[in-house]
């Protein structure tokens, strides 16, 4: 990430756009600019070797106007708590924009997840969950996995919440195991949800779903899955990469032979990987290669002012939160390339994660095609109120994201007054 690069002046610049478009005087919009809650805690981990480590933790909490704060824990050596601002309220927007009852949330450890022991991860997660335990809570705040965290992680916080609360509290938390309270689905909502969108813009664009091209950056979770399904619905996946590279064909590559690797052991990457006909790319070449779908699905910031000039996709679904900087936004739409943005092509993961919550608070469960056929009711109709928008303004498909989920929380902050 470069040093200049703040991904929170993103956000605001496109929350001061969209309420201009919207005609909010400034009274509106201004309390949404600023986080409501943003703790730093330190977190003392014994190592194995006996010596102690303190790492730096964060929760922000963007905005409650809509509903307990909702979103991610991020375990990753680049964490800062720009970076987590930025990520809790683009999931006040992402929240809004498909109309589920949460406000934004978001957190991390900065550390290096990949070089840390079972026991070792475990004792971290158990001791920042503890330092954030006075903010979070069912019907406060509701953590969730994301980059470097999973279910596993995700059971451990809960245990521990529950733990300093003497009784079973399933609902603090959603991305859990299955026995734990956790939602069928959830682990492939995220990229499911991108899949959908795909679907949803190639069908807006007059584009076959069937041997249309696509490639992928990020092979963790979302990215996984994402290239795992667009592959079972027909689509020729050229190219995935992870952070040790990536690898072409541009004949299509074997997914599951690539899924099947990576989910084999932890750690493993597609730098080990040898594939039949593929081609070993950088991160930087893929990004530029020529496709009909690009979908990023890594970090923040990936096309941003030095790329976006040479990328030769037709079409951009954001899969990762802020992959795209303002300045590559205006870039791309120059060049006629469209993007779907982020908050609301890859809100699938926060909309399971509702459904998982709402089964936990009201101790009901739903089958795995329940989960999935709701989640596809979700995505399409978000997608058809932002394409609507979008036509009737004659803006950007991200601009017109933001008018609805703009809208939708100040206008909760107006109903709700400023207090006192």
């Amino acid at each position: 990430m470069s040093e200049k690069y703040n991904p929170y002046d993103n956000v605001l610049k496109v929350v001061e756009q969209a309420s201009e478009i919207l005609g909010y005087p400034q009274r509106d919009c201004e309390a949404i600019k600023y986080p409501e809650r943003e703790l730093k805690v330190a977190v003392p981990v014994e190592m194995d070797d006996g010596t102690t480590r303190v790492f730096e933790g964060y929760r922000v909490q963007h905005s409650t106007s809509r509903g307990p704060a909702k979103g991610g824990i991020r375990y990753h050596q680049n964490v800062n708590i720009d970076e987590v601002k930025a990520l809790a309220a683009w999931m006040t927007f992402k929240c809004a924009v498909v109309n589920i009852p949460y406000g934004g949330g978001k957190g991390g450890i900065v550390c290096d997840p990949t070089k840390l022991s079972d026991r070792e991860l475990r004792a971290m997660t158990r001791r920042f969950t503890a330092a954030i335990a006075p903010l979070i809570g069912p019907e406060v705040d509701i953590p969730a996995p994301d980059v470097g965290t999973n279910a596993t992680v995700m059971g451990w916080m809960m245990d521990t919440y529950s733990m300093l609360k003497g009784h079973t509290v399933p609902g603090v938390v959603t991305g859990k195991p299955i026995d734990l309270g956790g939602a069928l689905g959830r682990n492939e909502a995220t990229g499911r949800g991108v899949m959908f969108t795909v679907k949803n813009i190639l069908k807006k664009m007059n584009l076959p779903v069937e041997g249309t091209d696509v490639v992928v950056q990020g092979m963790g979770n979302v990215g996984s899955v994402t290239a795992k399904l667009l592959h079972e619905e027909g689509m020729k996946v050229i190219a995935v990469s992870d952070v040790s590279g990536g690898l072409y064909d541009p004949n299509g590559l074997d997914i599951p032979a690539i899924e099947a690797y990576i989910t084999a052991k932890r750690g493993n990457l597609l730098s080990g990987l040898e594939l039949k006909g593929a081609t070993r790319i950088s991160n930087d070449e893929l990004l530029t290669l020529k496709t009909t779908v690009l979908v990023p699905a890594a970090l923040e910031n990936q096309i941003n002012g030095s790329n976006a000039d040479k990328i030769q996709a037709k079409l951009i679904v954001e899969a990762a939160n802020g992959p795209t900087s303002s300045e590559a936004d205006e870039i791309l739409k120059k060049r006629g390339i469209q993007v779907v943005p982020d908050i609301l092509a890859n809100a699938g993961g926060v909309v399971v994660s509702y459904f998982e919550w709402v089964q936990n608070i009201q101790s009901v469960s739903w089958t795995e095609a329940e989960v999935n056929s709701k989640l596809k009711d979700i995505m399409d109709r978000a997608f058809a109120s932002v394409w609507d928008i979008t036509q009737e303004k004659q803006t950007t498909l991200r601009m017109g994201a933001y008018l609805i989920a703009v809208k939708r929380v100040v206008d909760a902050k107006k109903a709700r007054g400023i207090w006192p």
